[in-house]
């Protein structure tokens, strides 16, 4: 459509609401090409329903640098440093956006793929105000990238230290302590200025000063209102535009009042007016904002938890094997990373070949084939053969928690309960403040005009939804804690709450019901020579399998560096790999070609791993597992409030013996493929079960992300699950019906909490309606409310959890 220019004029503009020179574009008003041009990119590209989000959701471009040059990021070395992950064209890079202050800026953002070709995906974290861009380098360069963003108004930050950790986070907590400061030195300097309206019985002896110091309390005012409380005017702005009352404008509605009374009497000479109890508002107002951002982020997860975080993997320390905690692992360290584990940092291949799989990176599926020296990013996984790689950063733990809470293994369709409540309570709060305001307004001013203003302002800032919004967050955010202090390790705090609402558990048997550490294996058929069995235990020592562990270890002594070509391994079935030609496989009987079983018997308690060399068949080792120490007593306790199954992909020889623990033999099921699994817990789901599963982790990945809550048990190699909600250490395993108590619990302190804060909520509006609180007062009741809800949680969440201090 043709574009017209005219003399500059004051109207809005349609993308951004800043007046400037006016350029007509399809019958809209823009401020400057640059407006115009992204307004143009989005119908292009069908998102013009970016404008129904908020009226002039656009950030204003006639202040982005023209000039402004990227040309240092086509620098390989630039590169290096900013780029998180780069292979086979597709690259992934994080970087701060200060400029994303609303949902408008998110939804234009992550909806940039349909703008710009070659950007693959972009996930945005709004509270660090930070993104994370996949793209194909081909179609689009990082450069290119970074001038699309600045065009649009998103100017990238690449200033942050990302070894340091620093975000935007960082510069905002700046300009949050500069605020409370500020507030606090004119709210000092007015209060000192105001003692004598306070101290002084003889008003005529102030009748010289009183004008001089009332408009120094305005000049001290102004930079209050027009910074300190900045932020508030700015959110209730953002939400009217949204067309949400938020519970900033009640805030603002208050504010302006006091101010505006005290203007009123300073400027008519008719009184002092409260810019005392203003500034004083603002400042612990302030105080209140920021104690609630330092919980909120001792909640953050990226901080807190990854010191907890039990990823391991195996170090090869002068050939012998160590297992390390991936937080511990240093530059140059050599490491052995088995088939379907996770590379935990950039490494460089040592072994001569690799297939790694990047999905969980990437989102595509496809291997990547690598050779010796070649780099390898951290969160890639292994297909095939074990691998050495040398490290050559050390591990960013929370690059692991970004992986696993990437939107793929994200459960869709289950908002927590408590997070629904506070919305809803949130949504009719302010309305129905603001409607208390009014009416209280009303009554004083009919029946005593001095105090109208001050009444109606009180109810509107002693009210807050705050110490409710608080309430679950710091419950949750307590109980993860403390869970992943003793070996419970789960990915976000809304885990917590679904836990505490399981209806029935369904476990895997092996490596779940049983232990790898201790087993009988004896082998059954035809006798085995050395050579093979040293084919077998260099075949089997690349899987992580249980039953594969516990056959590697039997054959220790014959461990030899035998070169195993195509190694294979399929899930619920077993492995195979060549020597020399000869195909070897080893797992169920049908994996390996067995029709009729041998004619030995077994007793239950055990499970057979059949062996193939060639067309040959060989026999099969007889695994007979050890339950877990406790197991009876956890079934016990479980069953008392919850329904238990079973699901293994073992034949039913141990189902005799399993019948025993459980009240329902008939939810015992066996020889389950990974899909019957999933397909048994979809059933569950279908008459209204909130379903646990609990697996190893290895054929279990279908099943644990279909479940309401998937753990994956860790046993000696501690396995990275994506698809699970949280990782449970093999040792507390005793403790689970522990854990789970404990997460019922702790809804109930959150109900409790609930209360608290509404009670508070009820008992201030019943003194703020009477007048006999004043603003500075109720605006320091405010945040201890919200320190008090805190604490009542904090004790409660710590009091139910005492149990697991001697574990």
């Amino acid at each position: 459509m043709p574009t017209t220019l005219s003399s500059p004029t004051q109207t809005a503009c349609y993308h951004c609401g800043e007046t400037g020179e006016e350029i007509i574009y399809d019958e809209k008003v823009f401020c400057c090409n640059g407006c115009q041009m992204v307004y143009q990119l989005l119908v292009e590209s069908n998102l013009g329903n970016y404008y129904e989000l908020e009226e002039r959701p656009g950030t204003s471009l006639q202040k982005v640098n023209k000039k402004l040059e990227y040309a240092y990021l086509d620098l390989e070395e630039v590169q290096e440093e900013l780029v998180d992950f780069r292979e086979g064209g597709i690259v992934r890079v994080s970087m701060a956006v200060p400029a994303i202050h609303c949902a408008s800026c998110v939804y234009l953002l992550e909806h940039l793929p349909q703008i710009a070709e070659g950007v693959k995906t972009v996930t945005v974290d709004f509270i660090k105000r930070t993104a994370s861009f996949t793209f194909w380098e081909k179609e689009i360069s990082l450069r290119q990238l970074a001038e699309l963003l600045t065009k649009i108004g998103y100017v990238p930050d690449f200033s942050i230290n990302k070894k340091k950790g620093n975000t935007i986070t960082g510069q905002y907590s700046r300009s949050q302590g500069l605020k409370i400061g500020l507030a606090g030195f004119c709210f000092g300097n007015i209060m000192l200025l105001s003692f004598p309206e306070y101290l002084v019985w003889d008003r005529s002896m102030l009748e010289a000063y009183q004008p001089f110091f009332c408009w120094l309390n305005f000049v001290l005012a102004l930079p209050v209102l027009l910074y300190c409380a900045r932020d508030y005017f700015t959110s209730a702005y953002h939400s009217l535009q949204q067309r949400i009352i938020g519970i900033d404008i009640p805030i603002v509605i208050g504010i302006t009042a006091l101010f505006g009374r005290s203007t009123y009497e300073i400027f008519t000479y008719t009184g002092a007016g409260y810019m005392d109890s203003f500034t004083g508002l603002i400042f612990f107002l302030l105080i209140g904002k920021w104690y609630q951002s330092k919980t909120y982020q001792a909640l953050s997860f990226d901080r807190d938890y990854t010191s907890y975080f039990p990823i391991a993997v195996v170090q090869m320390i002068r050939d012998r094997e160590e297992q390390i905690l991936i937080k511990d692992l240093k530059k140059g360290a050599i490491i052995k990373i088995k088939n379907q584990q996770i590379i935990p940092a950039d490494s460089i291949l040592v072994s001569e070949e690799a297939a790694v799989d990047y999905s969980f990176v990437t989102g595509e599926s496809e291997e990547v084939i690598k050779s010796k020296g070649d780099k390898i990013y951290a969160g890639g996984r292994q297909m095939g053969a074990s691998i050495l790689v040398e490290i050559q950063k050390e591990v960013n733990q929370s690059y692991f928690i970004q992986l696993w809470n990437q939107d793929v293994f994200v459960k869709k369709g289950n908002q927590a309960l408590f997070s629904k409540t506070v919305d809803q309570i949130s949504h009719y709060f302010t309305l129905v403040i603001l409607t208390i305001a009014a009416l209280t307004a009303m009554y004083w001013f009919f029946y005593d005009s001095s105090k109208a203003v001050l009444a109606a302002t009180s109810v509107l800032i002693i009210a807050c939804p705050c110490a409710l919004a608080l309430a679950a967050p710091f419950a949750l955010g307590n109980m993860l804690r403390v869970f992943g202090k003793y070996g419970l390790f789960l990915k976000n705090t809304a885990v917590v709450e679904k836990i505490g609402n399981i209806t029935d558990i369904v476990f895997d048997k092996t490596g779940t019901l049983t232990t790898n550490k201790s087993a009988s294996v004896r082998f059954v058929g035809t006798p085995l020579s050395t050579r093979q069995k040293e084919l077998i235990h260099a075949l089997i020592q690349h899987s992580t399998h249980p039953l594969s562990q516990m056959i590697r270890h039997t054959l220790t002594k014959y461990a030899v560096d035998v070169p195993i070509e195509d190694y294979q391994e399929v899930e619920g079935m077993g492995v195979s790999g060549r020597y020399k030609g000869e195909l070897i496989k080893i797992g169920a009987a049908k994996w390996t070609g067995w029709i009729a079983q041998l004619g030995v018997k077994d007793t239950y308690l055990t499970s057979k791993v059949y062996i193939a060399f060639g067309k040959q068949q060989m026999g099969y080792f007889s695994v007979k597992k050890e339950y877990r120490k406790g197991l009876e007593g956890v079934i016990a306790s479980l069953q008392e409030n919850q329904n238990l199954h079973v699901l293994s992909g073992d034949n039913a020889s141990e189902k005799v013996y399993l019948a025993q623990y459980f009240d329902h033999a008939d939810q015992l099921h066996f020889n389950q493929t990974p899909l019957k699994k999933l397909e048994y817990i979809q059933r569950l789901q279908s008459r209204g079960k909130q379903v646990m599963m609990i697996g190893d982790g290895l054929n279990d990945a279908g099943a644990l992300q279909q479940a309401d809550v998937g753990l994956a048990i860790s046993n000696d190699v501690y396995s990275f699950s994506p698809s699970s909600d949280g990782i449970l250490e093999a040792k507390i395993f005793e403790q689970l019906s522990s854990f789970i108590q404990m997460s019922k619990r702790s809804l109930l302190v959150i109900r409790f909490s609930f209360i608290l804060s509404l009670l508070y909520n009820i008992i201030g509006l019943s003194f703020a309606v009477q007048a006999t609180l004043t603003p500075l007062i109720a605006a320091i009741l405010m945040p201890l409310s919200s320190i008090s809800v805190v604490l009542f949680v904090f004790l409660g969440t710590n009091w139910i959890t005492r149990k697991l201090e001697h574990v």
